[in-house]
């Protein structure tokens, strides 16, 4: 399992702290985020920030983001352009693009249709840049994109698997009712726990994002080995949103004993 780090588990922390937690953590590489309460790479230069990043012996594996990428504009236009520039700058491996999630432009023909016309725009901009977006489907019942089997014949059928992946997250992907792997097409791996045990699929939020341990509710376990059986070979990212997560007095000790477990529960299962 190779081991990444997306900023939002520990945003407390400034850019080259986390840089030196994530290489504590044995990880390969890290997310960085523009949606933090602080800029982003804590203001740096990018390419001075990728440099940052391979010192410490990391990649840069995704660059967040761009929302709401499938309620097409100029505006949107522009912050993908930037986004781009940005991670060619940094060295950045991946920009993401996250739909619309606000109830908005949800039924099926207006759905399809937006997503469509945002990744045909999307696509000429990485192939210029030699670059791969991230498209994440989002489990909850409020958004635009849901399902991971809608991204990707839309991604096949504009014949443009060379530019864009899909996220598999953990946390969406039950939200969704599971479904297909797609472990080809997969990008990255997202992964968070849930625990309150009285909580119903469909209330569900972000903020009951946790560490994955015993007690966790979403399968991560399952669907970390149905990945890497069919094949998965990308980063495998812990990407909390919790706040109880956020306020750990010792986040790197918390964190490292989460990934030991995950990988004794796989090695369990695999013997």
């Amino acid at each position: 399992m190779k081991r990444a780090l997306n900023h939002m588990t520990v945003p407390q922390l400034d850019y080259a702290a986390f840089l030196a937690l994530a290489s504590a953590l044995d990880c390969v590489g890290v997310e960085v985020r523009n949606d933090l309460d602080r800029a982003l790479f804590d203001g740096i230069a990018p390419d001075t920030a990728g440099k940052m990043a391979r010192d410490a012996g990391l990649r840069l594996v995704g660059l967040s983001q761009v929302y709401p990428f499938n309620s097409w504009s100029k505006a949107i236009h522009d912050e993908v352009r930037a986004l781009i520039a940005t991670a060619q700058a940094s060295g950045a491996e991946t920009i993401s693009l996250i739909p619309r999630n606000d109830g908005k432009e949800t039924g099926n023909g207006e759905r399809h249709a937006n997503l469509r016309i945002a990744l045909k725009n999307i696509r000429p901009m990485l192939e210029d840049a030699d670059l791969v977006a991230l498209v994440e489907p989002l489990g909850f019942p409020r958004s635009s994109l849901r399902s991971k089997q809608d991204a990707v014949e839309t991604i096949d059928a504009l014949n443009a698997s060379h530019v864009f992946k899909i996220v598999h997250d953990t946390f969406h992907h039950t939200l969704a009712g599971g479904g297909p792997i797609y472990a080809a097409q997969t990008g990255i791996v997202h992964i968070s726990g849930v625990v309150e045990p009285a909580l119903g699929i469909d209330e569900m939020e972000d903020e009951h994002r946790v560490l994955v341990g015993e007690k966790d509710r979403l399968g991560n376990i399952a669907q970390i080995r149905a990945l890497l059986d069919a094949g998965y070979d990308g980063p495998i990212s812990y990407e909390c949103f919790s706040p109880l997560t956020h306020a750990l007095s010792d986040p790197e000790r918390a964190i490292r004993n989460s990934f030991e477990f995950i990988s004794s529960q796989l090695a369990a299962e695999a013997a």
